[in-house]
């Protein structure tokens, strides 16, 4: 029997002028924190499943007792670096822990179902490696077959937060078979929110 994949969700506790700043200077942060709060506890209540392992890797790593996520479901530490940094981290950390593929996804992604997640699932079965991009040029997912030895290039001159952070990180994973799914967007400023 195939071990069973993990879900990793990159969160960050909602606080105001600690979350969501870009989205905070136009609609003001304690606004964008109350948004970023209840945007994370409905999609945590949305991708329970038990076809996978649902993980959180919280930001900052003092936010691991926060009672902002639900008591039940298992934490790791983002730590420190650059969002690569950090996903790499959850990469080795998560197979550490779990045998199998993981995904990793954001938390500000309003429109992520299970079935966006059965999809890079099932991509991985024939992959080595899954993204699902965001219109922006950024992606929303990225998953692993293998997520305990990332490729040494993966996450490597990644210009983080621009229009080519998917176009560097598939770069990173020259050599593998890569899948793309569904294209989705997150929310970084209010025009996101409104769309």
């Amino acid at each position: 029997m195939a071990p069973r994949p993990t879900l990793v969700v990159m969160v960050k506790e909602p606080r105001p002028g600690r979350v969501k700043t870009r989205l905070g200077r136009e609609i003001g942060h304690v606004t964008a924190a109350w948004w970023m709060r209840h945007q994370v506890a409905r999609l945590l209540r949305r991708l329970r499943n038990p076809k996978w392992r649902l993980v959180l890797a919280v930001a900052p790593d003092t936010a691991l007792a926060s009672p902002a996520w639900p008591a039940d479901l298992p934490r790791m530490a983002q730590g420190g670096g650059d969002l690569g940094d950090r996903m790499r981290r959850a990469f080795v950390t998560g197979a550490q822990h779990h045998r199998g593929p993981i995904c990793i996804i954001g938390a500000d992604i309003p429109a992520i179902t299970p079935a966006h997640i059965d999809r890079a699932l099932a991509a991985l079965g024939s992959h080595d490696a899954v993204l699902g991009p965001a219109s922006d040029g950024g992606y929303w997912l990225i998953g692993l077959k293998r997520p305990a030895t990332p490729p040494g290039t993966l996450f490597t001159d990644v210009r983080w937060s621009t229009e080519h952070a998917l176009t560097d990180t598939l770069a990173g994973l020259r050599g593998l078979s890569v899948a793309q799914i569904d294209m989705l967007d997150d929310v970084d400023e209010a025009a996101d929110l409104r769309r």
